[in-house]
């Protein structure tokens, strides 16, 4: 087999890896792969998340978080064990994010593309790679007090929110309107063709309704910015910011592929330097840095004289023209220990005051099945699973709601959607348990267990029409309480209305022990801007601190 065969051979594995990631993110959403019926509820027959259980990053950051490890974790051995003998090939030949930027990085832009000497010249190592082994000790130093922000910057985190947050529902209204402007056209054939297409794509790529989330702008900006720096150096993600990244170069010091250089056939081309994606010094003259390589293989392919290859346990001597390979990660100590010593600083900082405290935002209402608040933030990623996957658009990510330790963490906002009472996915694509799997029985409780609450509603006694007009309300908030018994209840009362006559007027209840938050009343309610009955997470199963003082009387 052939050096440029085992380089097609990387470039399929990662087409089919990317490809792969991307169906499962797609597949992530109401109307894409699942199916729905009252009696057996949402079905998505895929595990969407499992290349988020493969993330050695997340697996080691919740283990310093918790003193556990999700169960399902366990499949990131797979990616961390044989990296130990072969080296970064996860960053090469697997990981979604490192092909989307190798991809962005080599688009030929004509005159604006990099100029052979300027590519050879920015492919070279330079010492800002070492910034991502800081943010690495970094996210570390946070986890072990608890802190687990490393679903920020981790890239398969990023990339499964980015693009199910960002750029699939961006695609889907930009192709939903210019569907609708060529319609616009009232040219028949053409409306056919443009509706045929559609279909065709929306069948594969696209839910049965548009989602919208809130912080869009915030998750595709930074998305977008990572992959416009691609273009100012190569793999500019993995080579300076990705922690995970920086986790796989740290055991890959200990590999035992490595790369073997022949000096004396060696005719000075740079060929290696100008097709190196990991910056990692391949050429004769240089210190190969064992740590930085992504085993791309693209030094050993391009090179005309075969003068460098990758073997185990290489018998070439170092010489002057030929330095040692550098194993060790270059970092200073002075750095890594202020890296950590910053990472424990953010417990004071994110878990003193206010934003620390249970009931400090009464509208942070959590998914069903979430851990504590505390527990929840100690697994939570941030990917973006459970926020896609909910079928009403319920679930959106925070921005500072729950401060800056729950950036992009999911909240519901009964405004846009309800929680709806017979699904449970939630809990079953969450990769590491922040959400635990509930069933619809446990969603729903029974005579021996009450079920599960995420809040409580309240009426809003200047809103709501019944009660601040004496009027007669069109809303179904009653009729929507999917409860059984209904937690809103109509009772006929005497008001006296706005011209100072009395009249009967139906007005709303809310039973506090029967309402399980689902926001359905909310949604329900069709005044405009402030809603005559609203949700707050009083109540919720998961904590005992945050419970409503007063209870129905038997």
């Amino acid at each position: 087999m052939t050096v440029k065969t085992v380089r097609n051979l990387r470039r399929l594995s990662q087409f089919i890896f990317f490809c792969v990631f991307l169906w499962l993110i797609v597949k992530t959403a109401f109307g894409v792969t699942a199916s729905f019926n009252w009696s057996n509820g949402i079905n998505l027959p895929f595990p969407v998340s499992i290349a988020l259980q493969f993330d050695p990053l997340t697996a080691l950051a919740m283990l310093l978080a918790t003193g556990s490890l999700y169960k399902d974790m366990l499949w990131s051995l797979v990616i961390l064990i044989p990296t130990i003998f072969l080296g970064r090939f996860f960053c090469g030949w697997v990981c979604p994010m490192g092909t989307l930027n190798h991809w962005i990085s080599e688009i030929p832009l004509g005159r604006f593309s990099r100029k052979p000497n300027a590519k050879i010249k920015s492919n070279q190592y330079k010492k800002y790679q070492r910034i991502k082994y800081y943010i690495l000790f970094f996210f570390l130093g946070a986890a072990l007090v608890g802190i687990l922000q490393v679903g920020l910057l981790d890239p398969l985190s990023l990339l499964a929110r980015s693009l199910g947050i960002a750029v699939l529902p961006t695609l889907h209204i930009a192709a939903s309107s210019t569907l609708n402007w060529i319609k616009g056209f009232g040219i028949s054939p053409l409306t056919v063709t443009a509706q045929a297409i559609y279909d065709g794509i929306a069948y594969f790529l696209f839910p049965l309704r548009q989602l919208h989330f809130n912080t869009i702008f915030s998750i595709g900006l930074l998305f977008l910015l990572i992959l416009i720096l691609n273009r100012v150096v190569s793999r500019f993600w993995c080579r300076y910011l990705c922690p995970l990244g920086a986790l796989l170069g740290l055991f890959s010091r200990f590999a035992l592929l490595k790369l073997d250089k022949d000096e004396s056939s060696c005719n000075q081309c740079q060929d290696c330097m100008l097709h190196c994606q990991g910056g990692a010094n391949p050429n004769i003259g240089s210190r190969w840095r064992q740590s930085e390589c992504h085993l791309c293989l693209n030094c050993q392919a391009s090179c005309p004289n075969s003068s460098i290859h990758f073997t185990f346990f290489p018998k070439k001597k170092a010489t002057t023209k030929n330095p040692p390979t550098k194993s060790g990660i270059d970092v200073t100590r002075r750095k890594v220990t202020a890296s950590i010593a910053g990472g424990l600083a953010m417990w004071p900082l994110f878990r003193f005051g206010d934003v620390s405290k249970v009931n400090a935002n009464p509208y942070l209402i959590r998914p069903p099945g979430a851990l504590p608040e505390k527990d929840f933030m100690s697994r939570c990623i941030k990917c973006g699973q459970c926020i896609r996957v909910c079928p009403n658009n319920a679930l959106h990510p925070t921005l500072l709601e729950s401060g800056i330790e729950g950036v992009w963490t999911p909240v519901l906002i009964p405004r846009i959607g309800y929680c709806e009472p017979d699904c449970t996915k939630c809990g079953e694509v969450c990769p590491t348990g922040a959400i635990t799997q509930f069933t619809q029985a446990q969603r729903k409780g029974s005579k021996e267990s009450p079920p599960i609450r995420i809040g409580t509603a309240f009426f809003d006694h200047e809103r709501c029409l019944p009660w601040a007009t004496a009027s007669r309300c069109m809303a179904p908030c009653e009729e929507w309480c999917p409860t059984s018994p209904k937690a809103i209840t109509l009772k006929v009362e005497t008001a006296i209305n706005s011209d100072g006559n009395f009249v009967k007027v139906r007005r709303p209840y809310v039973e506090l022990d029967l309402c399980t938050g689902c926001g359905a009343c909310e949604y329900a309610c069709l005044l405009d801007g402030k809603p005559g009955v609203y949700v707050t997470s009083e109540g919720e199963s998961r904590s005992r601190d945050n419970q409503t003082l007063q209870k129905r009387k038997p």
